[in-house]
């Protein structure tokens, strides 16, 4: 190979990795996150420098011999940049930096409309260069062009038509690839674009989606082409896919199907002696009809009837599984057509069920457990696989935490060189330097046990704890896990919505899976009985429903959305962060416990309540620990337990790339200034990455960005 023609080949690498540096991403809920933001931008710039460094170095002193059309514009930019003293002219430089940050902005706000600007015989030849690639580029050139016409929003159950689309320039520059949103519909290439620039109006030679169609599924009114403004997707109407972000619509009707959807041809009958031994005719209008299998009366999607029968199913539910294992039951379920007579409660969504419609029976005999069909398929439940003719697991047989060496003293799994011995002392004196290895908390009171040989420390709770468990919010099998002694990985959180950087955690042993829970969040389950409300708690969230707490009033702050929810008619949720503060504790100033108090109504005397701790006014409406022994103490929760609790000097984590180190902090000398907020830190630890010191991880990320 020729100089050249490598020279051309690098040259076309170079552009078409900048001309896909967007996101050739399948999922496109949204457009780009803020670390892939971050990252693209970066490599936008190197492939901008690597490509002013290829055509800087040309030798332009070669024999002339014929030359590509590329290679001939390569050469004129090549002339043109090495003409100029970079040093004292940078202008083409920065006109090529500056595409970065045009590029960039689109993701913040919309193209509006804007005269031509003229520009330099440099960036001619590089956007000549451009487009030459482009149109030599077999993958471009089968792409379909989409032109949406309206943008709509979800709101709480409908879409909501909100504008027009207008995202349209007549800046060429940003009718590249570049600027191109990729659509999948089927296989591993692309098939079809929206222009962010110009939404269609500069590609002619491309040939376009039809902005209307017809369908036999919605024969009433057209589908409007429409473009998802960022915001939350539902379910297609003909399948069990999410909606992407370009999609026929209908606002009449609030009927959505996505592209791939449409140019499928529409079965209109089917055989599926599975659930039904006649032939099932597609019923070919949304209406509201009771299915057969689910029990639901919802107009989501298409329906399949058997009129003679009177049997009707969704189409969703004709893939329903006849054997699966669910989080919620220890046991593998079938689906059943109806249920026996008697009260029957789904164990998922705790709602009664009606008996002549299908669900989900426990195989064992003597256990009724039984679930909706649509509670006991729901992706936070259920892992997936239909275990119909798969042999059942053989359970593995149940693994001690500990051997008990004499009365009182073990070996523990998680401590197998020394001995454990039980101290059941009940009048000892308070050490909050004393943390139990697993759950990393104070002994508050209780018993313990307390290594023979050096300062390992377990609740005597903590030490019983099993090393095989399910949990009611992951479908697997978890294994406990003892004493992290190397680097956490905290992208990997634990479903409270503190960094946990120290204990014992249960994790899953699937592979390509890496779920963990420590154990501060498993000694909590269903039904919960919580001092914060006088029903029991239940996990009932449906997957991707997002509720606010009701005690600390936030939403979205855990790493799971799944909340402990009444069932009465409280609306009453309780996030995992909630659900794990300790209801005691002990302070070491006081002899008595403390108690978590979840607010109280001002009295008429207009009391005023201080904060043992800062010394500060504290809200009586807000949670906080007082004693209850007259001692009239109350505190802070954040003063009492610190911002983060389960973490232990000694552990450490990586947070963007930067090793954090967790230290004690010596309250009784100097302590150290935060790097961030400029307070001196008043809590039992400090975190630490390089010369950089921190008072808790809220202060971490204006510093480490």
């Amino acid at each position: 190979m020729d100089s050249d023609s490598e020279t051309e080949m690098k040259l076309i690498s170079l552009i078409t990795q900048l001309m896909c540096i967007n996101g050739f991403n399948k999922n496109e809920k949204t457009l780009m996150s803020p670390i892939d933001f971050v990252g693209s931008k970066s490599m936008f710039r190197s492939l901008c420098i690597q490509l002013i460094s290829l055509v800087s170095s040309m030798d332009l002193d070669s024999q002339p011999k014929p030359e590509s059309e590329l290679m001939s514009l390569t050469t004129q930019l090549s002339s043109l940049f090495n003409s100029i003293d970079l040093d004292f002219q940078p202008t083409p430089l920065s006109e090529l930096m500056s595409l970065t940050e045009k590029y960039f902005s689109l993701f913040n706000s919309k193209v509006s409309d804007q005269e031509p600007k003229l520009e330099s015989e440099f960036m001619s030849l590089i956007y000549r260069m451009f487009s030459l690639v482009v149109s030599k580029n077999s993958m471009c050139k089968k792409l379909i062009s989409l032109c949406p016409q309206v943008q709509v929003r979800l709101g709480k159950e409908e879409f909501q038509v909100i504008e027009q689309v207008s995202w349209s320039s007549n800046d060429k520059w940003l009718c590249l690839p570049l600027y191109w949103q990729k659509c999948w519909l089927a296989g591993e290439d692309a098939t079809h674009f929206r222009c962010r620039g110009c939404n269609g109006r500069n590609h002619e030679e491309y040939d376009k989606a039809p902005l209307e169609v017809k369908h036999p599924l919605h024969p009433k009114h057209s589908l409007q082409l429409s473009l998802l403004n960022f915001s939350c997707t539902r379910e297609c109407y003909c399948c069990d896919e999410l909606l992407l972000s370009i999609f026929y619509y209908c606002s009449a009707c609030d009927y959505s199907m996505n592209m791939a959807c449409v140019e499928k041809p529409r079965v209109l009958s089917i055989d599926y002696p599975k659930w039904h031994e006649h032939t099932l005719a597609l019923f070919p209008r949304k209406t509201s009809l009771t299915c057969s299998l689910c029990a639901l009366t919802h107009s989501s999607c298409a329906f399949y009837i058997c009129p003679p029968c009177d049997f009707v199913v969704h189409q969703r539910c004709i893939n329903l599984p006849r054997v699966i294992r669910i989080s919620r039951h220890l046991h593998r379920i079938s689906f059943t057509p109806s249920f026996d007579q008697g009260d029957w409660f789904c164990g998922v969504c705790r709602r009664k069920i009606n008996n002549d419609y299908g669900g989900y029976s426990c195989i064992k005999d003597g256990c009724s457990y039984a679930a909706h069909s649509k509670c006991a398929t729901q992706s936070n439940v259920w892992d997936g696989k239909d275990l119909e003719g798969e042999p059942e697991e053989i359970e593995e047989e149940e693994l001690e935490p500990f051997k008990t060496i004499s009365d009182g003293i073990i070996q523990h799994f998680s401590h197998q060189h020394h001995h454990l011995r039980l101290d059941e002392n009940m009048v000892r004196d308070y050490d909050d330097n004393k943390q139990c290895q697993a759950c990393i908390t104070p002994i508050y009171f209780g018993n313990f046990y307390s290594c023979m040989q050096c300062d390992f420390i377990l609740h005597e709770e903590c030490a019983k704890l099993s090393r095989k468990i399910h949990h009611p919010i992951h479908p697997h099998m978890l294994t406990l896990v003892g004493g992290h002694d190397g680097v956490i990985d905290a992208t990997n959180p634990c479903p409270c919505p503190l960094l946990c950087t120290a204990g014992f955690f249960y994790e899953c042993g699937k592979e390509g899976l890496c779920f963990k829970l420590h154990v501060s969040c498993v000694t909590i389950s269903e039904p919960l009985f919580h001092e914060s409300h006088t029903h029991p708690l239940f996990l009932t969230s449906k997957p991707g429903e997002l509720r606010r707490c009701s005690v600390c009033k936030r939403s979205g702050h855990c790493s799971t959305t799944d909340t402990f929810n009444c069932i009465e008619e409280c609306d009453f949720a309780l996030c995992f962060g909630c659900a794990t503060l300790p209801q005691k504790v002990r302070y070491k100033h006081d002899k008595h416990m403390l108690t978590l108090s979840y607010g109280t109504e001002p009295s008429t005397t207009s009391t005023t309540y201080w904060c043992e701790v800062c010394e500060e006014v504290l809200n009586p409406k807000e949670r906080f620990y007082t004693c209850d022994e007259y001692c009239c103490l109350t505190i802070h929760i954040n003063c009492m337990l610190g911002p983060d609790l389960y973490m232990k000097p000694g552990s450490s984590w990586i947070y963007r790339d930067r090793k954090v180190h967790v230290l004690p902090n010596n309250l009784h000398m100097s302590r150290p200034t935060c790097s961030d907020c400029g307070e001196r830190c008043p809590h039992r630890i400090v975190l630490q990455s390089d010369d950089l010191m921190f008072c808790s991880t809220d202060c971490i990320p204006g510093m480490l960005a």
